[in-house]
């Protein structure tokens, strides 16, 4: 069974309206229409007046809601930008002048042979398809030109996996030209292991800024990375980002974003912070993905905010349809660093998380608090169809306490049909969802809550928030 088919049955079991098409039109309509009908916020869409110019760093100015999701005639649900990226995808078809495979050029899937030099030869300078046969095939690291599709023979039949010498620092497949761009880039049918045992078993496993991942894409241009499982990357399974994170202020963003990319029944693991993130990018789609069981071997022992989905710092626009997430600190987390604009419009429609610490986080750190600045960046959520079944206490974040959703800091938000389940006892404390701090302009409706009878406050909503309906 697929991802696509075992995220999809799982959610069709907890909402009876989450099968047929017509019905996941309607819930789009309701949400879209609630979200529609809330009022004007009260942040202050300003750049950010102490920021100095630098020339990675650019003020925000998009400060829009992408249209709703919507259902297309093959029954997906997607983002209104989704034909624009297929017909870019098109199009790479069209300027691939040769096929080749990794064999050809010396490759050798032996799980010994060091094949970086007959990857560098079958790439070239782009517009080839690479096809890499069954096997497991050693690199330092692989660079992709524009143009290029990287094709295995399946996720359970080839893996390429990285040298026992490469350092700490290394991202196992990314674009050859972060500063200046790259664009039309597919990756497919492949397992990639970053070899973690090479490193200490005490040892952190990332470098640093954007090192150290899976996959990064760089000021990407148009993207696929489809049926790709990622096996205990240093830092993030897949990462999409801009070449480098900016921490200029709220209302910044860095240059060189990536945008209109789509990843598509990936699978990550034993990742060292999260599963899949982006940071300063557009127009983002994750579908019908599994991100689990994180090591959070990045961050400092029992301090490891290691998500499945995170949508962080200068993200826009980003949707994220049919994901399950499982033994994360948090399942998925939509925020920002405070010197960082947060990431504004995220939709999501049908996710499970399970057993994770936090199963929905949504927090500006640094503009919480009444004596803190309030974000002017954090707005724009709207949730459909989500499952937050026992958070749990974790190992990973030791001094957290299990949420099944926790809304901090944002505007504009929308939470429509959502399960939460918790072990059956007697906790008085149990908390299911806290909107809190200085949150605001808050819709929950279709809420179901399970084994919270004895909680004194299973919804907790602080005095501190405004405009919050359930």
């Amino acid at each position: 069974m697929s991802l696509l088919e075992e995220n999809q049955r799982t959610l069709q079991n907890l909402f009876p309206n989450y099968e047929k098409n017509s019905d996941k039109r309607d819930v789009l309509t309701e949400t879209q229409r609630l979200f529609d009908n809330l009022p004007p916020s009260i942040m202050d869409y300003q750049k950010n007046s102490w920021c100095k110019w630098r020339m990675s760093t650019k003020f925000k100015t998009d400060y829009s809601y992408g249209p709703s999701l919507i259902v297309n005639d093959d029954g997906q649900v997607v983002p209104d930008w989704y034909e624009k990226l297929q017909q870019e995808m098109s199009r790479l078809k069209k300027r691939i002048r040769k096929e080749v495979s990794v064999t050809d050029f010396g490759a050798v899937g032996d799980g010994v042979t060091d094949c970086t030099k007959a990857f560098k030869r079958a790439l070239a300078f782009g517009s080839r398809k690479v096809n890499v046969p069954e096997g497991i095939f050693i690199v330092k690291g692989i660079k992709l030109p524009s143009n290029t599709i990287l094709v295995g023979a399946g996720s359970t039949e080839t893996t390429i996996k990285l040298h026992r010498e490469a350092p700490k620092s290394q991202r196992l497949i990314t674009n050859k030209q972060p500063v200046f761009g790259n664009h039309h880039i597919q990756i497919e049918q492949v397992m990639l292991d970053w070899n973690v045992e090479r490193l200490e078993s005490f040892e952190s496993t990332a470098a640093g800024g954007t090192a150290s991942s899976g996959v990064t894409l760089a000021h990407v241009k148009y993207a696929v990375v489809r049926n790709v499982v990622i096996q205990n990357p240093g830092l993030h399974g897949i990462d999409i980002t801009a070449p480098y994170y900016s921490y200029l202020g709220d209302g910044t963003r860095s240059r060189g974003g990536s945008e209109y990319i789509w990843l598509d029944q990936i699978e990550a693991y034993g990742y060292g912070d999260d599963g899949i993130t982006t940071h300063h990018s557009q127009n983002i789609l994750i579908s019908h993905s599994y991100l689990h069981h994180p090591s959070g071997r990045a961050h400092e022992l029992g301090y490891s905010n290691s998500n499945g989905i995170e949508v962080d710092d200068g993200s826009q626009h980003v949707s994220l349809v049919n994901n399950r997430t499982a033994y994360g600190f948090g399942g998925i987390e939509i925020k920002a660093h405070e010197t960082s604009s947060a990431a504004s419009d995220t939709q999501i429609f049908g996710h499970f998380s399970f057993h994770d610490n936090r199963s929905y986080n949504f927090r500006h750190i640094g503009h919480h608090k009444g004596e803190d600045a309030l974000s002017c960046s954090a707005y724009g959520i709207r949730g459909s169809f989500l499952a937050a079944y026992f958070p749990q206490k974790t190992d990973l974040y030791v001094e957290s306490t299990p949420r099944g959703l926790v809304v901090s800091a944002y505007h504009q938000v929308v939470i429509n049909y959502f399960v939460g389940r918790d072990n059956l006892d007697k906790q008085a404390d149990k908390i299911a969802i806290a909107v809190q701090y200085r949150a605001g302009n808050v819709v929950l409706r279709h809420i179901n809550l399970r084994n919270y009878g004895y909680a004194k406050q299973p919804i907790r909503i602080s005095k501190e928030t405004k405009n919050i309906e359930y």
